[in-house]
């Protein structure tokens, strides 16, 4: 389980204090997939980062799997099974792709190393010797750093956007991928940040940030129908549980 309690998060802001966070309380229990969503610079992004120990909170404490992990690096979260894709996914010239699967998981075998490629949807002959370098697609890069923490075997997996920059087809697959590897997984968490109206029914919780707190939480369902003065209706008709609306 992750406990988020009390999380607070303040930067300087030209030499005033900012709230960014503002007394965060969740908990993520295992066996789910949760969406975090809001408006831009709601607190998603900076709450994912804590997490990982990106960032740092000013207030609060966060407990993984018992143990108060608030003043880990981000190093000693990793070894305690914390993964995180980032919205934008690094690239590494001289660096190949089999070489980031080696590093995320080094006892990895090639069997294992090349069935984690396929299942995100590229062929190993092509890729395995490819270098991480502008030559890659988004959606490729994306694909690549999804394999990565699918090796991990993680606890903790943190999807940051992970449809950002990607085609639909590319957006439909992860999703699966996604879905396939953490839904009604009984030890792992997922958390995906997203605006997605094609992400956000699979998930099993919506959590809403607004502002810094924690606006709204429960399922799908529930959620939608709280959160549309917070959204713009694409189609100008009646919210009736559908995804269709884009946040602001």
């Amino acid at each position: 389980m992750l406990e988020i309690k009390n999380i607070t998060m303040a930067v300087d802001d030209h030499g005033e204090n900012k709230e960014i966070l503002k007394g965060i309380n969740i908990k993520f229990e295992p066996g789910k997939l949760y969406g975090i969503t809001g408006p831009n610079g709601g607190g998603k992004t900076s709450l994912a980062k804590v997490i990982m120990g990106i960032y740092k909170p000013t207030e609060g404490h966060i407990y993984f799997d018992g143990e108060d992990i608030t003043d880990l690096s981000i190093t000693e979260r990793a070894r305690r099974g914390i993964a995180y894709a980032f919205q934008q996914p690094p690239r590494f010239k001289g660096l190949t792709v089999q070489d980031l699967l080696k590093i995320a998981k080094p006892d990895i075998d090639n069997n294992l190393l090349r069935k984690t490629l396929r299942d995100v949807g590229l062929c190993p002959e092509d890729y395995l010797e490819r270098d991480l370098d502008a030559s890659l697609s988004g959606g490729e890069i994306k694909r690549i750093e999804i394999a990565q923490v699918l090796v991990r075997n993680a606890k903790l997996s943190i999807f940051d956007e992970p449809e950002a920059g990607v085609d639909l087809w590319t957006i439909q697959k992860l999703i699966h991928i996604i879905m396939s590897n953490y839904k009604n997984n009984d030890k792992a968490i997922a958390i995906i940040i997203t605006h997605n109206e094609n992400v956000l029914p699979v998930c099993d919780e919506i959590i809403l940030i607004k502002d810094g707190v924690v606006a709204a939480e429960g399922r799908p369902d529930e959620i939608w129908p709280l959160i549309c003065d917070d959204i713009e209706c694409k189609k100008r008709q009646e919210c009736r549980g559908e995804m269709i609306y884009e946040i602001k």
